[in-house]
C-alpha cells in the first residue's frame, strides 16, 4: 500500500469512525479513558492492518470496527480475570507461619518430659531449655560435670523412647 493510500485510509477512519469508535469504547470501558484510548488505538491499527474493511459500506466498517473493540476489552478483561489482578493503595500483609507444628511437639516433648525420672528431666531442663553449660548445671545440681554429662546422655535415651512410643519419628 502507498504512503498516500496509507494517509487516505487513515482519515476516512479517523473521519467517519472514530467519534463513534471513541464512544463505544469509553462505554465498553466503563468510562475508563486510558482504557478506551488503547481500545480505539488497537482498533485503529487493526483496521489499518486490513485495509479491506473500509471497501465496504460505512455501516458494515464501523460494524467490524465495534466488534474489535469489543473482542478487544473482552480478550483483556479474560487475561485480566485469569491473572486475578486486584488493585489496592493497601500493601497486603505477610505471611504469617503456621505454628500448629510447632505446638504439637511442644506438647509431645512436655508429655514425654513428664514421665522422665526427676534427675533425667532436671538435667535437660538446665541443659537444653535454659542453655546452661556442663559447668553451670553441675554447679547448680551439686554434682560433678561428668555427672551432668552421663545424665544428659541417658536423658536423651529415655526421652527418644518415649517420643518413639508416643509414635514420634526423627
Amino acid at each position: 500500500m502507498s504512503e498516500a493510500a496509507e494517509d487516505q485510509l487513515m482519515r476516512a477512519l479517523h473521519d467517519e469512525h472514530a467519534a463513534a469508535l471513541w464512544s463505544f469504547a469509553l462505554h465498553l470501558t466503563n468510562g475508563d479513558r486510558a482504557r478506551a484510548e488503547d481500545v480505539a488505538q488497537e482498533t485503529l491499527l487493526r483496521a489499518w492492518r486490513n485495509p479491506a474493511v473500509l471497501d465496504q459500506s460505512a455501516r458494515s466498517a464501523r460494524a467490524w470496527l465495534f466488534t474489535v473493540a469489543r473482542r478487544i476489552v473482552i480478550d483483556g478483561w479474560r487475561s485480566a480475570a485469569s491473572r486475578a489482578e486486584i488493585t489496592t493503595d493497601e500493601l497486603p500483609d505477610l505471611p504469617v507461619p503456621d505454628e500448629t507444628d510447632r505446638a504439637v511437639q511442644g506438647w509431645l516433648v512436655a508429655e514425654a518430659l513428664a514421665e522422665l525420672s526427676a534427675r533425667h528431666r532436671e538435667v535437660l531442663m538446665l541443659c537444653y531449655f535454659q542453655g546452661l553449660s556442663v559447668a553451670e548445671a553441675a554447679g547448680r545440681l551439686g554434682v560433678a560435670e561428668g555427672t551432668v554429662k552421663s545424665r544428659t546422655h541417658y536423658a536423651l535415651r529415655a526421652l527418644r523412647l518415649v517420643l518413639e512410643e508416643k509414635g514420634v519419628t526423627r
